[in-house]
């Protein structure tokens, strides 16, 4: 430090020049920079597709990034300063230029796949934990080109990751389980983004993305249901838009027992056939049908009305609309829907006595 004051006092010239150098190349080099951003965001609205935004995105950290590693080294090959304060500045700079490549290349493979990812042929379902792995990979394949630009041998460091594999893999047991079930979940194609899906222990909902750890559910109430991977794994789902997201629905009309079952499944045929060309969720093909069935009910003739909606959130709506029109034309063909009702046989105290001594017993049973 003594030689490096003893230089600067002597000869001022040997710091401000290098100053000047950096000052004046990285400034140029944020000027480059917001060019060439405003230059890719105008080919990106004119192209109007996705290449050009992901570019953009991508690039705008990390030519910050080379304007200061470019300007740094700029100034220090200006400089007159001892090589011993310099040498060391070499390998930083590397080191930030593979990093800030890294992470450029990080994010073009993250953001191509969650755009482009679906539209591939047998590839992967685009999830969070996919782009997690297509990262990591980039991640790992830079820091080892790191690491033999610098000499330092990366077998060493497999042999102890395999050797201390296995304290590793019992102290992360449930990270790792819930890691392996959601890579085989997401490869396995059976739940999907954006499938209605219903676990045996009764959550429900939208599928909204399978990370590493986790499965997110969105219910239709609008909450986000957590699910570690390990449990969906292991749980019997009901996924609603597998084979297709069409599916059946149905519900019950109860009507009196002096109604002519005929006359009631003509009436109800008539509504719901009317309500499938009217109704944009009710499909007319196939062709609604109704039921006697469940049939003889305690208090009335109960019939089924069967028809498809095109995915499971339909159904409700559908049903909530079918049974206004049905309870408006019940209303004007004079069909009465009973309530359930109950025959209470009352009996007076003397009467009640009778009955018993007729029996033989006393009333107290004595």
């Amino acid at each position: 430090m003594a030689a490096l004051r003893h230089l600067i006092l002597a000869d001022p010239m040997a710091l401000v020049w290098p100053l000047v150098i950096f000052t004046g190349v990285f400034a140029g080099g944020w000027l480059a920079r917001r060019l060439l951003l405003k230059a890719l965001d105008a080919w990106a609205k004119r192209a109007g597709g996705r290449p050009g935004r992901i570019l953009t995105d991508s690039l705008r950290g990390p030519l910050l990034i080379w304007a200061l590693i470019l300007a740094v080294h700029l100034a220090l090959e200006g400089s007159e300063l001892p090589a011993r304060y310099t040498h060391w500045t070499a390998g930083i700079l590397f080191v930030l230029w593979a990093l800030s490549l890294i992470i450029l290349c990080m994010r073009v493979a993250r953001d191509v796949i969650r755009h482009y990812g679906g539209r591939i042929p047998g590839a992967l379902p685009v999830t969070t934990l996919t782009q997690n792995l297509a990262q990591a990979g980039i991640f790992l394949l830079g820091a080892a080109g790191v690491l033999y630009h610098f000499g330092i041998s990366i077998t060493p460091m497999i042999t102890a990751l395999g050797v201390g594999g296995l304290a590793v893999a019992l102290g992360l047991q449930d990270t790792l389980a819930n890691l392996f079930a959601g890579f085989y979940v997401a490869v396995a194609g059976q739940i999907r983004l954006g499938d209605y899906i219903k676990l045996s222990t009764g959550e429900e909902g939208y599928v909204s993305d399978i990370g590493w750890r986790v499965t997110t559910v969105r219910a239709l109430a609008n909450n986000l249901i957590i699910i570690p991977n390990a449990k969906l794994a292991q749980a019997i789902v009901t996924n609603y838009h597998l084979p297709e997201k069409r599916m059946a629905a149905s519900l019950q009309v109860g009507v009196s027992y002096d109604c002519d079952p005929e006359h009631i499944e003509q009436v109800l045929v008539e509504v719901v056939t009317q309500a499938a060309g009217e109704i944009p969720e009710l499909l007319a093909d196939p062709a609604p049908s109704v039921m006697f069935d469940p049939g003889f009910g305690d208090s009335s003739l109960n019939f089924t009305v069967n028809y498809q909606v095109p995915e499971f959130v339909n159904q409700y709506r559908v049903r909530h609309l079918l049974r206004k029109r049905i309870f408006r034309r019940f209303q004007e063909e004079g069909i009465e829907m009973p309530f359930p009702t109950r025959t209470v046989y009352m009996k007076s105290a003397s009467e009640a006595r009778g009955s018993t001594d007729s029996s033989g017993k006393s009333p107290s049973g004595a």
